[in-house]
């Protein structure tokens, strides 16, 4: 009996130790247990600073000058909605579906992990998780997907902190504003305008299911990839929204038989894209890639989306008329017009031979305050990205011209000088003798300044360059606005210099603006995410480069270039509002301008082959860059008032004698009423065709005459 006792006390002894070393290897377990969930508490979650400051990825915005939306940039598109959009049965549906306790637990739906924990024990594998809304987005902000028990710790601690730092409904606004939808939409915002063209408070009954059902497998449960799918995802939603006492079963059962309606994806291209991507490349170089695609910039642009399109129909018109042309003239076997497509061939082996396609570009400016009202880069931004209205330097022909004219005109010359037009040759150090022709191959003798550049003839430019210095007519230029090199030689007068399309179209603006020059801009204001400007160009620049008495001048010339010279085409296709401009031809028909104003716009149009290659015999800036202005302008006008180019004070109105460049007498046949500055109007009489009076226009009174003196030295080249 003694014995018995004894082994039963040690037995207990054995028990008794055995229970306490259990016990303190489970108080060691636990200790490390909550040591370890303590320092990854303190030091491995975000912080609540960075908690605080949670800043999805939002995508920049470009708008036109009337808040319509021309383009967005994103690596994920996302638009914030606030919480207060979000319909109620989207909220319903995603905690039927996802966390059914979601407003009474605090980030770990305790009782959840234990149900589930013991579920996936007795079928020894895991069916079901337990991640509430606020563990999942935990993961989504801050952590990564690895299935590991650490993993799953943090998740749930963070979870813990996120439900300390923010409301419910805030944990579920930004939920539903971070999840991925598939292809690219990231939140609910993208998503509803991907698959259904609408905004967030639009969604019904139905769409909410879908989305809802897509946040279980976005790529899987996407209608666009696996309708089938979506469909069994979305009865699901509606399902468990039933049971949870969202829905009747009248409304259940009518709402699962309806098909998934989708719209189709909207094209990526936008509104303007060699606009838009002018753009794109400014705020990337100063602001940076991440805030560029990141920072959910609003960019309030100077575009009109109503101006860019009837730019775009103009010049479109025009570039496929031409590509057509050369397809009905050539054949594919001419090595002039067509070109080899690199690494193609056809089912023979044999190299792909294509035509050359010709392009075009086009830009519009707001003369009041310099705004780029349109912009085309070219025929199709699918096609070629390359933006020929800011990018390319190109030679600009005749439409050089009026630079020149301008830097007489400022230095003292008269729109009655007399130049001759006949032929000159230069010499060229290192090259052959220069002999320039006229577009027509013809010489017309002595002509007035007004007549030469109405005509466009050459020679007449190159004898004014050679006059006044060509040094002279670059000054003119670049304080007008352009900032490429261009050369000091004679063949300047005549366009050899290269030139961009936007610097010609906002240098030409400075005539109809009295001689004020205000620099084109694209970009009116640039707001943050938070609302703070970053960037305000309201403030309109201006700089007085011509007089005004100048500036006023040439405008009557280049006038009569639309009304009676080489771009009347623009009066006989119906354009009547008071005009200037100038035409454009480079030598052998390669590249064809027109560049042309009215007191409130001003619009270029450049066409040609990329290469330099012949558009074809006789096809100049008339033909090819007139039309697509002409067309332009009659629509940007048509909400406009008719104006008149204003006369600046020190402009004077005299008949003149076209011969001698004197005051018309009655004898004088070929006379015209010419404009001059006050301090540079002729003072004499027609030496002539002398009379005791002067010519009777309605521009003089019977009685008023002046007193022939002696006559003033007149300009003959």
């Amino acid at each position: 009996m003694a014995v018995v006792t004894s082994r039963f006390k040690r037995v207990n002894s054995r028990m008794r130790n055995s229970i306490i070393v259990l016990v303190a290897l489970c108080l060691v377990l636990v200790f490390l247990v909550s040591y370890k969930t303590y320092r990854v508490y303190q030091s491995e979650l975000p912080s609540f600073e960075q908690l605080h400051n949670i800043e999805p990825s939002l995508k920049t915005k470009i708008y036109d000058r009337n808040g319509i939306l021309l383009k967005e940039f994103y690596t994920q598109n996302r638009v914030l909605t606030p919480f207060r959009d979000i319909p109620s049965h989207m909220v319903g549906m995603l905690l039927a579906s996802e966390d059914r306790e979601f407003f009474d637990h605090w980030g770990m739906n305790i009782r959840r992990v234990a149900i589930v924990a013991v579920s996936n024990l007795l079928n020894w594998e895991i069916q079901a998780g337990a991640s509430t809304i606020t563990q999942q987005l935990s993961r989504m902000l801050f952590l990564n997907r690895e299935k590991t028990y650490e993993r799953k710790l943090k998740e749930a601690l963070t979870a813990i902190k996120l439900e300390r730092t923010y409301s419910k409904e805030e944990i579920i606004e930004m939920y539903l504003n971070q999840y991925y939808f598939s292809r690219g939409a990231y939140g609910i915002a993208a998503a509803a305008q991907l698959f259904y063209s609408k905004t967030v408070p639009e969604l019904d009954l139905n769409n909410c299911a879908t989305l809802v059902g897509v946040l279980k497998g976005p790529n899987i449960n996407s209608p666009f990839n696996n309708p089938d799918k979506a469909l069994a995802a979305r009865n699901r939603v509606l399902y468990s929204y039933y049971n949870h006492g969202g829905l009747t079963r009248e409304v259940y059962d009518s709402l699962r038989n309806e098909p998934i309606k989708l719209s189709s994806p909207e094209e990526e291209i936008g509104i303007a894209p060699y606009f838009t991507e002018t753009l794109r490349q400014y705020i990337y170089s100063k602001y940076g890639e991440n805030t560029l695609y990141s920072g959910g910039l609003k960019v309030f642009t100077s575009l009109d989306v109503g101006l860019q399109q009837a730019a775009e129909k103009a010049l479109y018109k025009k570039i496929d008329s031409l590509r057509a042309r050369t397809e009905r003239l050539y054949s594919l076997d001419n090595p002039y017009y067509t070109e080899i497509l690199p690494d193609t061939v056809d089912e023979f082996g044999d190299s792909i031979r294509v035509f050359k396609k010709v392009q075009g570009a086009f830009v519009a400016l707001d003369n009041a305050n310099g705004d780029v009202l349109a912009m085309v880069g070219g025929r199709s931004f699918e096609e070629s990205e390359f933006n020929r209205a800011v990018q390319s330097p190109r030679q600009p022909g005749s439409c050089f011209k009026p630079f020149v004219y301008t830097a007489a005109i400022d230095n003292g010359f008269r729109t009655t000088d007399i130049i001759d037009d006949n032929p000159i040759v230069l010499d060229i150090p290192g090259a052959p003798q220069w002999r320039p022709h006229n577009f027509d191959d013809q010489f017309k003798g002595p002509v007035t300044l007004r007549d030469g550049l109405r005509m466009s003839r050459n020679l007449v430019a190159i004898r004014l360059l050679l006059k006044i210095n060509p040094q002279q007519a670059i000054f003119y230029a670049q304080r007008m606005g352009i900032t490429t090199p261009l050369p000091a030689v004679s063949s300047l007068a005549i366009g050899v210099g290269e030139i961009k399309l936007i610097e010609m179209v906002s240098a030409f603006s400075v005539f109809p603006n009295k001689g004020i020059h205000i620099p084109y801009r694209m970009i009116h204001k640039i707001i943050d995410r938070y609302g703070r400007v970053l960037e305000d160009n309201s403030a309109i620049q201006k700089e007085e480069v011509l007089s005004a008495q100048t500036a006023y001048i040439m405008v009557d010339m280049m006038r009569s270039v639309v009304d009676g010279g080489t771009g009347q085409r623009a009066r006989w296709m119906g354009f009547t509002r008071p005009a200037g401009g100038k035409t454009g031809t480079t030598d052998n028909f390669t590249e064809n301008w027109f560049v042309g104003y009215t007191p409130q716009i001003t619009a270029g149009c450049w066409v040609a082959f990329e290469d330099k290659t012949s558009l074809g015999k006789n096809q100049d800036g008339a033909k090819n860059g007139v039309p697509p202005w002409t067309e332009f302008m009659i629509a940007a006008h048509d909400s406009l008032p008719v104006a008149g180019f204003e006369e600046p004070d020190g402009i004077v109105h005299l008949d003149v004698c076209l011969e001698s460049g004197e005051i018309a007498t009655d004898r004088c046949v070929n006379v015209r009423n010419e404009i001059f500055t006050v301090d540079n109007q002729p003072t004499t009489t027609c030496r002539l065709h002398p009379s005791k009076g002067l010519y009777i226009s309605d521009n003089l009174k019977q009685n008023d005459y002046l007193p022939e003196d002696t006559a003033d030295e007149r300009v003959h080249f």
